[in-house]
């Protein structure tokens, strides 16, 4: 199901845009945006097929289908630690739309938002259109680990929300449930709000745990908001489907309101909750071989770079990307360029634009396509040195 003759490069070509097949030139293999050359589960292409069968489309509830709500509630609380209740979801048009209705809700204009270093760029974004400002917390790129001293001496009165990633794109560290408590009693003895980004959290390798962040403390449940999303797990991203989750109802309510999730100002695709909500019933085995191709494709991937000169990698807890170290004098930008022009591969700069000021000296690897196409992809950036 994951092989070579698996991927339609023909359709990939056509179709998957965002640094990727559509978007380059021919010839060149794109190991950049996190999304997978498979094509998505037959079950979910199935769903669409039967929703649309009747010929209607109407409106759906403004806050998200009745199935998709009670689907992503069961999958928080039998997967992730979670107790969230149909109530205590929100379907949202992307992770990324979350994560800005979020901090509109949080911030208001000045105020401050602390964000880990190195990130995804979508944090800074996200605070700054809500007129916002921006503390970087510093993260070991090694180790994924997060400095929580650091982290308690960068509050101030000014400080109201505190935005998490993990699992941790670009590091793909997995926090422990004592790590997120700890970040709890932190974000409740200063009063802050969390804000945790969980779109990885499918993608944990070696039967790790994982914990959603609300799970793990009274104070976690209280000022918090959870971000999901479908892309990374089930290939999805064009259908952009995403949810909120928070356990405080009262809050909540108030969220929805303000995010005007109350009328046809806002709401999402019904083809795409069904599509996400037929993923969570019924595309789980074929979920389950992706992780398994995808923890395979892992570990070729991080035992072909330590053997060579040029980068040096971790090891990813979860996600499908890696984040090796530069080990010649090129900056981020430059090596990816050398690796384009040279090599004809893409990849993602560990620029300031995309992950921070923590991330210059790296760059990321996308691994989620076949194993042929990987080994080429990266013997060619080995090579163009």
């Amino acid at each position: 199901m994951f092989t070579n003759n698996d991927i339609n490069f023909e359709a990939l070509k056509r179709k998957a845009y965002n640094g990727r097949w559509a978007a380059l030139e021919d010839g060149i293999i794109p190991l950049t945006a996190a999304d997978p050359d498979f094509r998505t589960a037959p079950e979910i292409e199935q769903g669409i097929i039967e929703y649309i069968k009747d010929g209607y489309l109407s409106y759906g509830p403004f806050s998200g289908l009745p199935e998709f709500r009670r689907n992503v509630a069961e999958h928080f609380n039998t997967e992730k630690y979670g107790n969230f209740t149909p109530e205590n979801i929100l379907a949202v048009n992307s992770a990324a739309q979350g994560m800005f209705l979020i901090a509109s809700y949080v911030l208001k204009p000045g105020e401050e938002a602390i964000i880990l270093d190195p990130v995804d760029f979508l944090f800074k974004k996200s605070v700054e259109a809500a007129g916002g400002t921006i503390t970087l917390c510093p993260v070991d790129t090694e180790t994924g680990n997060i400095d929580l001293e650091k982290l308690v001496s960068l509050i101030s009165s000014n400080t109201k929300l505190i935005s998490i990633c993990n699992p941790h794109n670009p590091v793909g560290k997995v926090y422990t449930k004592d790590i997120l408590k700890k970040i709890s009693e932190i974000a409740a003895a200063h009063d802050l709000w969390v804000m945790s980004d969980e779109i990885w959290s499918d993608i944990v390798y070696n039967n790790k745990e994982f914990y959603t962040y609300s799970s793990v403390s009274e104070e976690a449940r209280k000022k918090s908001f959870t971000v999901y999303g479908f892309s990374k797990s089930f290939g999805i991203a064009g259908l952009r489907i995403g949810a909120v989750l928070c356990n405080d109802q009262e809050i909540f309510n108030d969220f929805i309101e303000k995010s005007n999730f109350n009328s046809t100002i806002e709401g999402v695709s019904t083809l795409s909750q069904i599509a996400a909500s037929v993923a969570l019933e019924k595309a789980k085995p074929w979920y389950r071989e992706f992780l398994n191709h995808l923890q395979t494709n892992r570990d070729l991937a991080f035992n072909i770079l330590a053997y060579s000169e040029i980068l040096h990698p971790t090891l990813p807890e979860a996600t499908f990307v890696l984040f090796p170290k530069i080990k010649n004098n090129l900056s981020s930008e430059e090596f990816a360029r050398h690796v384009l022009q040279y090599g004809k591969v893409a990849i993602v700069p560990g620029s300031e634009r995309w992950f921070g000021k923590g991330a210059e000296g790296h760059v990321r690897i996308c691994f989620s396509t076949s194993q042929e196409i990987l080994e080429e992809g990266l013997n060619r950036i080995i090579k163009s040195f």
